[in-house]
């Protein structure tokens, strides 16, 4: 057994060893990286597009470079010369800095689709109103555009504008669709366009689709309560080794430094952040219920 450690063999066997694990998994890392850098990117910018929002490609590249690499060059050299530490905390501000965008774009992204849909509720009742007046879907949809605000005032009046400039009312509410994928939007969008080909009671029809939001806003409201205690409790449980370790820093700053100033020290804290992370992302899976 001793030819094992034989630095010839070993070094030799390392390297076949290396090089098959880079032939093998070279695509899947180059996918992981792509995404997670220039896909970033090119997410929040489809994402503000699909807002409504006009978007300069290099300035969000800038600013997403700003907040990842700039913020990580500046805790790196603002705990000069340790160099250990400005590594380990540059790292995680460069990598928390370049997912925040992206979090905060789509945090924006669903709070505007969750208004929409809320929005329906009223918007499809004047629809339903006015059709029964004798309107057209296109002409109540513009009444829509008129009586209530953003966000579905400017997706409707997206839709008008559509065809205005010779699209045809299926594709733009097909667009519709894909600009708000919600549940709610692509039933409203498919009874429109099934209805327009078949004939039909529009107007009942939209008044069954705002029976089927109140109900499940009614579900979706039921759950947010009942869940409500178990998020609480994860946000503090999350929030209390950061609150501790303030707490220890006040008191007692010698003994919370070598937490900081040693290799065992900024080894745990990395775990511990570690470990804080993995059971927030659990509790907030666990609490999180789609209906």
């Amino acid at each position: 057994m001793s030819f094992l450690f034989n630095e010839w063999i070993m070094i030799p066997l390392f390297g076949v060893c290396v090089f098959t694990i880079v032939i093998l998994w070279a695509d899947k890392a180059i996918d992981w990286l792509h995404k997670r850098s220039l896909g970033q990117r090119d997410e929040v910018i489809r994402l503000l597009r699909l807002m409504g929002n006009e978007v300069d490609e290099k300035k969000i590249t800038i600013m997403i470079l700003l907040m990842s690499f700039g913020v990580g060059a500046l805790a790196f050299l603002a705990l000069w010369p340790s160099v250990l530490m400005g590594f380990i905390f540059g790292a995680s501000l460069t990598v928390a800095g370049w997912q925040l965008p992206l979090l905060l774009v789509r945090m924006t992204y669903e709070q505007r689709c969750s208004r929409f849909t809320d929005q329906m509720v009223d918007g499809l009742t004047i629809m339903a109103n006015g059709i029964k007046a004798g309107s057209n879907p296109q002409e109540s949809m513009k009444r829509v555009v008129e009586i209530m605000g953003n966000p579905i005032s400017q997706e409707f009046a997206q839709v008008l504008y559509q065809m205005q400039v010779g699209d045809s009312f299926e594709s733009a509410l097909n667009d519709l669709g894909t600009r708000i994928p919600r549940p709610d939007v692509q039933m409203f969008v498919t009874a429109i366009n099934i209805l327009k080909e078949t004939g039909g009671n529009l107007a009942e029809t939209f008044q069954t689709i705002v029976l089927t939001i109140r109900e499940r806003q009614k579900v979706e409201k039921k759950i947010q309560a009942l869940t409500a205690q178990g998020l609480m409790q994860g946000v503090i449980v999350t929030l209390i080794p950061f609150i501790l370790m303030g707490v220890f820093f006040m008191v007692d700053p010698g003994f919370i430094k070598p937490m900081f100033n040693t290799t065992l020290g900024l080894v745990l804290l990395f775990v511990m952040l570690a470990l804080q992370v993995i059971g927030g992302v659990v509790i907030k899976k666990l609490v999180t219920i789609k209906v």
